[in-house]
C-alpha cells in the first residue's frame, strides 16, 4: 500500500508492475490472509496501526479480485484503467506533431511489439498491454535469476524506453502541465 501510493505519484509505469505483482503475491498466498500476514505485513518495518490498515488493503484487494473474477489469471479492473488511461494518452501522443521523440520511441519499439503479439501475446489487448506484459516476464525471470536473453533484453530496454517516456507524460499530464494538440 505504502510503496503503491508512491509509485502512483511517481510512476505510473512502475505503479502498474508493482500492482500485477501484488495480485500473483496475493495468489501464491492462495488468497490467505494469515499467510499474507506472516509473510508480507508482519515484517514489514512500520508501525502496529500502518500493519493494520495494510491488512485491510491486502483484505480489500483480495475481495476485488474474488468479486472481479481474476482469482486465476487476469488484472484488476483498476490496473485495467491505467492501461485505457495510458492507452488514451499513447494515442493522443501519436497524433500529435509535438512530440515526435515519443513517436520517434514508438515506432522504435513497434517492431518488437509486432514480435511479441505474434508469439502469441493476446492480439485483443492494446500494445501497451503488451509492453507491460513483457516487462512484467522479463521482471518474473530476473526474480527467478533466469538468463535473458540478448535479443529479449535489447527489446526491454526499448520497450522501457517508451513506457518511461510515456509515464513522464502521464505525470506532467495528470498536473496539468501538458498540453496536446491534435
Amino acid at each position: 500500500m505504502y510503496i503503491s501510493q508512491q509509485l502512483k505519484q511517481q510512476n505510473i509505469a512502475e505503479y502498474l508492475l508493482y500492482m500485477w505483482q501484488i495480485e500473483d503475491l496475493i495468489r501464491a498466498n492462495g488468497f490467505d490472509m494469515e499467510k499474507i500476514r506472516k509473510a508480507v505485513i508482519e515484517p514489514y518495518p512500520i508501525a502496529e496501526e500502518q500493519k493494520k490498515a495494510l491488512a485491510v488493503w491486502y483484505e480489500d484487494l483480495i475481495n476485488m479480485m474474488h468479486d472481479e473474477g481474476v482469482m486465476e489469471k487476469g488484472h484488476l479492473q483498476i490496473n485495467k484503467n491505467i492501461i485505457i488511461w495510458l492507452t488514451d494518452l499513447h494515442l493522443r501522443l501519436l497524433r500529435s506533431p509535438k512530440f515526435p521523440y515519443y513517436s520517434a520511441a514508438y515506432y522504435k519499439a513497434l517492431p518488437f511489439i509486432v514480435e511479441l503479439r505474434a508469439k502469441g501475446a493476446d492480439k485483443e489487448a492494446p500494445e501497451l498491454e503488451t509492453c507491460f506484459d513483457a516487462m512484467y516476464g522479463v521482471l518474473m525471470l530476473k526474480l527467478q535469476k533466469k538468463e535473458i536473453s540478448d535479443e529479449t533484453q535489447k527489446a526491454i530496454k526499448v520497450i522501457g524506453d517508451l513506457l518511461a517516456m510515456l509515464a513522464g507524460y502521464y505525470h506532467k499530464d495528470k498536473k496539468g502541465e501538458l498540453e496536446i494538440e491534435d
